[in-house]
């Protein structure tokens, strides 16, 4: 049975997907809507459970270019600066699961993959445009925007939140808006006040708001982003604003030092207003048939549980070894993989959205929040049913 196949979408989980399947020995071509390839954002984190997978497609020392491997979590609360509670991380995350956690800039995770994709015989092409999707039984056939018609025995939607895909697998299901707002900013640390430099990440809690912070490049660079309560003007597709410094300064106007201080100290910051899905409910809003959706396109979550693009990249390992358990029946792969990932995407989906409502507590919540963290610390940030995943 032909396992070639089309993915649609060149972001981390399309190149993931077109890296594992270049690996397994599958024949890939990549259709991706830009003229080139790039991403946009600022950082991200990868718990273990993603360093392994990245580890496991060859690239562990490439990460290690690029990334930082902060010692330890710390989570405070915004308006006393107060020290809740810490989890190590460093060489405890690798004695406990294998590999190490690792912050770095989305736009270096995205290089490091197109690098590894580009030593491969993957058919990349650019500039392609995806208007109709029809699936049969023995085929999909796709139309672009350009007038090229193409058939292919397997199609993975990779592209993103607003998935071309998805609609055709799932009409009717846009996104949600959720009502937060992320400030994202990335700047060297050398031209940050000695004292707000900083090697781990920090967690700050405050009402109706976070913020989170941690080093990328080899620890060079400092990402920070404050995710409020509120709403954007414009058009929600366009999810690269030019934000107003002193807007986010009015919203976090009660935190306390050194978080206030570093968002006084930064003066170029990005606006994204947050769109998730409610969490996987089936099997059947992952694959069906000859058509399998990845990453964001099958189940956006919000980012407070810092795992939105390694889900895509244990989807992309897993649909490639599903695909190689049963290489003779796409629908029966594309259904193995379907079963396997829906459920434990559900359950990040849904402790991310707890997450969100448990940072952003008021009152007397707040309160018993930071008592619990005070008592229970590691025992409470620590995730062995995320972190340990397929160790």
């Amino acid at each position: 049975m032909d396992t070639s196949m089309v993915i649609v979408g060149g972001g981390i989980g399309g190149l993931a997907t077109a890296l594992a399947a270049a690996r397994a020995g599958l024949p890939v071509r990549l259709l991706e809507q830009a003229p080139a390839f790039g991403e946009v954002g600022a950082g991200i984190q990868l718990g273990p459970n993603v360093v392994r997978v990245l580890q496991g497609w060859g690239l562990g020392e490439a990460l290690r270019r690029v990334a930082a491997f902060p010692a330890q979590l710390e989570v405070r609360n915004a308006l006393t600066a107060a020290t809740l509670g810490v989890l190590p991380l460093g060489e405890q995350a690798v004695a406990r699961y294998g590999a190490a956690y690792a912050t770095l800039a989305r736009a270096d995770l995205h290089a490091l993959l197109l690098q590894a994709v580009q030593t491969h015989p993957v058919d990349l092409q650019l500039a392609t445009t995806l208007t109709q999707v029809q699936q049969s039984a023995d085929a999909v056939q796709l139309q672009t925007a350009a007038g090229q018609t193409l058939h292919t025995p397997l199609l993975v939607g990779a592209d993103g939140l607003w998935s071309q895909v998805r609609q055709h697998l799932l009409p009717h299901s846009p996104p949600r808006a959720t009502g937060h707002l992320a400030f994202r900013a990335l700047v060297r640390q050398d031209a940050l006040p000695a004292m707000l430099r900083s090697q781990v990440v920090t967690a700050w809690l405050g009402p109706k708001f976070h913020a989170v912070q941690y080093p990328v490049r080899g620890g060079e660079w400092l990402n920070v982003v404050a995710i409020v309560q509120g709403h954007a003007a414009g058009d929600p597709q366009s999810w690269d604003h030019s934000a107003n410094a002193a807007e986010l300064r009015a919203r976090l106007a009660n935190a306390q030092a050194p978080l206030l201080d570093l968002i006084h100290a930064i003066n170029d910051w990005r606006l994204w207003p947050l769109y998730d899905r409610p969490p996987l409910v089936s099997a059947a809003q992952h694959a069906q048939g000859r058509i399998a959706l990845l990453g964001d396109a099958a189940h956006p979550m919000r980012p407070y549980l810092a795992q939105g693009a390694g889900m895509a990249m244990e989807d992309a390992q897993q649909l490639v070894a599903s695909l190689q358990a049963l290489p003779a029946d796409v629908p029966a792969a594309l259904a193995h993989y379907a079963q396997v990932r829906w459920q434990r995407n559900a359950r990040v989906q849904a402790r991310a959205l707890r997450n969100g409502q448990i940072f952003h507590l008021r009152g007397p919540l707040r309160v018993g929040r930071d008592v619990s963290l005070r008592l229970l610390g590691a025992r409470l940030l620590d995730l062995p049913w995320l972190y340990g995943y397929g160790a």
